[in-house]
């Protein structure tokens, strides 16, 4: 069906982190500082220490709050088409494997490994948190709403397929940032548990610009999620 188009964008962007949860992921925010360009190889070789540390304790959390309910096996890797926007995202493949991608613009934008692996635990945590498939069933909710609404009212086929993509897209956006503070949580938790400090690593938020609270914002004022993490980091 043609509204599921509009959601399914959505839903494959695990973060604009640069750090939500098809087709392509949602360009992140740029850093409002200059970055130099760096190599595929150069990304990876920054990011392999950190994955090595991180991604182990991802699974454990995974599996330990899943309780083998999904497949925790994560994948991490960079994206190495060259000239991709800063992002990172995570997404799952046709076997259900979680799949956590940096591009290297995003790499090149963080200033210690603190920071990588702050963006690493909140993918994978929007993994455990299962925020793919409670994205998938809000916009499904929001397009048989608004279904229902044009039916009532008499509308046009055409009208009924405008109003499930409209409801499938303002769906999708609900709980969206209540998705990006349920991650930015459990991502401390698991920077933490991997050695790093996770209230260090949020600082990156303080170098993009910020979304501010916008009525069906994808994502959350930057301030707010600061407060999550120094919350959550001060309880570990």
């Amino acid at each position: 069906m043609r509204w599921i188009l509009v959601p399914i964008a959505l839903l494959i962007a695990g973060c604009e982190t640069t750090t939500t949860s098809g087709t392509a992921p949602q360009p992140a925010p740029v850093a409002q500082t200059p970055t130099r360009a760096i190599s595929a190889g150069e990304a990876n070789r920054l990011l392999a220490p950190v994955k090595a540390r991180v991604e182990p304790v991802a699974e454990r959390e995974c599996r330990a709050r899943t309780q083998g309910r999904v497949n925790c096996d994560y994948a991490i890797s960079v994206d190495s088409r060259p000239n991709q926007p800063a992002n990172a995202y995570q997404t799952l493949d046709k076997s259900g494997r979680p799949l956590i991608v940096f591009t290297s613009a995003l790499i090149a934008q963080t200033r210690n490994p603190d920071e990588l692996a702050f963006v690493m635990g909140h993918e994978a945590a929007h993994h455990v948190a299962g925020h793919i498939g409670r994205s998938q069933q809000d916009a499904a909710a929001g397009a048989i709403l608004g279904a229902v609404l044009v039916g009532l009212a008499g509308g046009s086929g055409e009208m009924l397929d405008l109003a499930m993509n409209v409801g499938a897209d303002v769906g999708s956006r609900s709980f969206s940032k209540n998705y990006e503070l349920e991650a930015d949580a459990l991502g401390t938790v698991i920077a933490h548990k991997a050695g790093y400090n996770p209230v260090r690593g949020a600082e990156f938020f303080n170098r993009i610009p910020d979304p501010g609270d916008q009525f069906l914002g994808t994502h959350p004022p930057n301030a707010s999620r600061m407060q999550i993490v120094r919350q959550t980091a001060a309880k570990l």
